[in-house]
């Protein structure tokens, strides 16, 4: 949903990007702080539905509410609704049954997985470097991994069934990558956001077949709140995008590590492990290793690029 870079300014945009990941985390801490009373349709219903006034809203405001509209690959935006409610599903379920800094580490490696789907569905090329990335991160997810499902984990576990459960988000939220790669050639990037609350909706709301609990006014007034939360966190990323390059602000995204690891503690009297953070660094250097590799590409193609004589 944002508009091309209109003016470089680093600080604000660092600041939207901070105050999203925030808003993201907090959200998160809500939908686990409900999870043992409402079953993840439910909740991934409510964060839907609530975005879309809020979406609306910011499309108005920016003159945007046709191209929000009108798509040309509406099954791409479908099956796009179909992945990205089914990783929203795994993670809320996930955040029930893990501490909230291990679902946000082992969230870390979907830039990974999308490296390696986009090699085999899309021809991209993955040079060496790129290549070291992904063991890189691949290691990275299998420490983390490893207390959960290694020696000695039972398939009955919570614990376990949590980190399957957040390991298939993650691979789910890379191949959405895909998707929207394919998605934004044709359309434009507000329909892209609109259709999938629509979607999220629409299908979570068919799991209402299968038992949602009445929630408590406080209760509802939550739910709603997430819904509210993740909106108003969509904007402020998409927003930071108008005012630095995606590669200035990739590195920020491991902020939320922080914030996860903050909040739960004060909420849930959570504190990662050693093992879980050791992981999570070797995630994020891969993920570090991409975002230069990116960038070195980036400016390679900036110096090879024949200049305009009209500029």
């Amino acid at each position: 949903m944002a508009k091309p870079l209109t003016s470089h300014r680093p600080i604000l945009a660092v600041t939207l990007k901070l105050g999203a990941l925030f808003l993201f985390t907090g959200m998160s801490a809500m939908i686990k702080a409900l999870s043992a009373d409402f079953p993840p349709g439910e909740m991934v219903f409510f964060r839907s539905l609530f975005a879309i006034p809020v979406i609306f809203v910011w499309l108005i405001a920016r003159g945007e509410m046709r191209q929000g509209l009108i798509v040309k690959k509406p099954m791409g935006h479908f099956w796009r609704g179909v992945l990205g409610t089914g990783a929203m599903g795994l993670t809320f379920t996930g955040l029930g049954l893990l501490p909230l800094p291990e679902v946000t580490a082992i969230g870390y490696a979907t830039p990974i997985f999308t490296l390696i789907l986009a090699a085999l569905m899309l021809g991209e090329t993955i040079r060496l470097v790129r290549i070291g990335a992904v063991v890189l991160g691949l290691l990275g997810v299998i420490v983390m991994l490893w207390p959960r499902l290694g020696a000695g984990a039972s398939l009955d576990q919570a614990a376990t069934i949590g980190a399957l459960c957040i390991l298939g988000a993650t691979i789910a939220r890379a191949f959405v990558q895909i998707h929207i790669r394919q998605l934004v050639q044709v359309d434009h990037a507000a329909a892209i956001v609109f259709y999938f609350s629509l979607t999220a909706t629409l299908l979570s709301g068919l799991t209402v077949f299968f038992g949602w609990t009445m929630p408590t006014w406080e209760q509802a007034a939550i739910l709603i709140l997430t819904g509210l939360v993740g909106g108003v966190a969509q904007i402020l990323v998409t927003s930071s995008y108008r005012f630095a390059q995606a590669s200035m602000l990739a590195p920020y995204d491991y902020a939320s590590m922080l914030f996860a690891i903050v909040i739960g503690y004060l909420w849930f009297d959570e504190l990662p492990t050693l093992v879980m953070l050791a992981g999570a660094t070797l995630v994020i250097a891969g993920n570090v290793v991409v975002i230069w590799r990116e960038r070195q590409l980036g400016l390679d193609t900036a110096k090879t690029r024949p200049l305009n004589p009209k500029a």
